[in-house]
């Protein structure tokens, strides 16, 4: 049996492979969640995950996020409330068009292996970071 586990907000973080800052939160067998920050008029760099799927839950600020698949492209407006997918295989990038950072909630499943899962591909923008 898995036991509990509570944490809080570090006030550390990552440099993930897009260049945005990434807090790790907690892990079980099946994912791991996490918060990702991109400062204000920001750009990320745009990656593709190979064995992982993603949920983002937006919090604050403004943006955009890329995704395509395939032959099938879209950029949607993100901010508080706004939640999507990133199935594996999707090449996305994300932007704060805002004054404010721009903060998500990520659930990825599974867990996060390490900065090896992002590949780093051609984007929608340039990357500021």
């Amino acid at each position: 049996m898995v036991g509990f586990q509570t944490t809080r907000l570090p006030e550390e973080f990552e440099l993930a492979p897009d260049g945005s800052e990434v807090r790790p939160l907690l892990k079980l067998s099946g994912g791991s969640f996490a918060h990702c920050t991109l400062s204000s008029r920001c750009t990320s760099v745009a990656v593709n995950h190979e064995t992982v799927d993603e949920i983002w839950f937006f919090i604050s600020g403004r943006g955009e996020m890329w995704r395509r698949q395939g032959d099938r492209e879209e950029v949607v407006k993100v901010g508080p409330g706004a939640c999507l997918t990133l199935p594996r295989g999707t090449r996305f990038q994300f932007r704060n068009t805002g004054e404010e950072p721009l903060c998500s909630l990520i659930a990825t499943m599974p867990p996060w292996p390490g900065s090896h899962e992002a590949m780093r591909v051609e984007g929608r923008w340039p990357s500021t970071l």
